[in-house]
């Protein structure tokens, strides 16, 4: 499989850093992008939607700057992610924001829909679009994505019930075009096993939590450095659609992850008002199971050197037992 040149020649680890809803803006972005992997942020993080503006004026202002100092090490692209769910009544405003700024990359989520693709290619951007199994992959590249984010079970935040081998399998048995898979990915081995299994690159959010770029309470980032995968907790309750979530935010709320309900579709909100009775993603902790790779709260910059380390390792060792 290969991907489209040059928008991703320039990466230094074959990663994209995945969309964080609340955590995500320039910073993180900016620090990703400048490490060599794809930075990337919700538009909905940016409230209210003219700050949506400011924000892409500095991540493109300040990566032509890095470029412009250092040529022999440029910036990675970076990715803006759009939910294309009924509730989100700023889509339309957000839209014509990214397309002023030309987005190279813009993720959708919760929804495909074939004008927003075609709207995206007339700025010469691509889309690469949210799926949990091979039927919504197959619906979003009918109405026109470019490629693919399997999100596989232990995956951080909202996420699909299907193992990576399988859901991998099936979507490369018809596609060949971009896939950056999503799903407990925090180590350099996994990167080299994503590709392993066909993806083109690992889709990373959770240890990006716990670094100094980004915009998250400290309990939640050390939450993220002493939590294990026991520790995530999979339900629907918060937003009506099935997610990870770190079982002590869960405890901290009063409530018992042990006995949740199960929630409600129609109770999704991601409208300008947010979704704040529910107070997920706010109080209620995102996170996949990935996270016992996780250590220290460390800048974006050292966190990459260590993945890149950590995968260059994880290839000579397996090249030595092919051998």
């Amino acid at each position: 499989m290969t991907l489209p040149s040059p928008l991703f020649d320039r990466l230094r680890l074959p990663v994209m850093g995945s969309p964080l809803f609340i955590i995500s803006g320039p910073d993180l972005v900016i620090a990703q992008c400048k490490a060599g992997i794809v930075g990337s942020f919700p538009a909905l993080n940016a409230r209210p939607q003219t700050l949506l503006d400011e924000w892409l004026h500095r991540i493109t202002e300040e990566l032509a700057a890095w470029n412009r100092d250092n040529p022999d090490r440029p910036a990675a692209p970076f990715a803006v992610n759009q939910i294309v769910h009924k509730s989100n009544d700023r889509l339309e405003q957000d839209l014509a924001t990214c397309a002023k700024w030309q987005v190279p990359i813009i993720i959708t989520s919760l929804g495909a829909r074939e004008d927003l693709n075609t709207a995206v290619h007339g700025w010469g951007g691509i889309t690469l679009h949210d799926v949990i199994d091979d039927r919504f992959a197959r619906k979003a590249i009918e109405k026109g994505a470019d490629g693919l984010i399997p999100v596989a079970a232990g995956a951080g935040g909202h996420a699909g019930r299907l193992s990576p081998f399988a859901l991998m399998q099936e979507i490369r048995q018809w596609f060949d075009g971009p896939v950056a898979l999503s799903g407990a990915i925090a180590h350099g081995r996994s990167i080299l096993a994503a590709q392993a299994m066909g993806a083109d690159l690992a889709y990373i959010g959770s240890p990006f939590i716990a670094t100094a770029e980004a915009n998250a309470d400290p309990a939640y980032k050390q939450g993220i450095v002493e939590g294990r995968a026991a520790d995530i907790v999979y339900s629907s309750l918060f937003t009506g659609v099935h997610g990870n979530y770190l079982r002590g935010s869960i405890e901290a709320a009063g409530l018992n992850p042990d006995d949740l309900p199960e929630g409600d579709v129609a109770t999704m909100n991601f409208g300008s008002g947010g979704n704040q009775n529910k107070k997920a993603w706010r109080d209620i902790w995102g996170s996949g199971q990935g996270i016992g790779a996780v250590h220290a709260v460390e800048t974006v910059a050292d966190r990459v050197d260590r993945l890149l380390a950590e995968y260059q390792a994880a290839r000579a060792e397996l090249a030595a037992k092919a051998r």
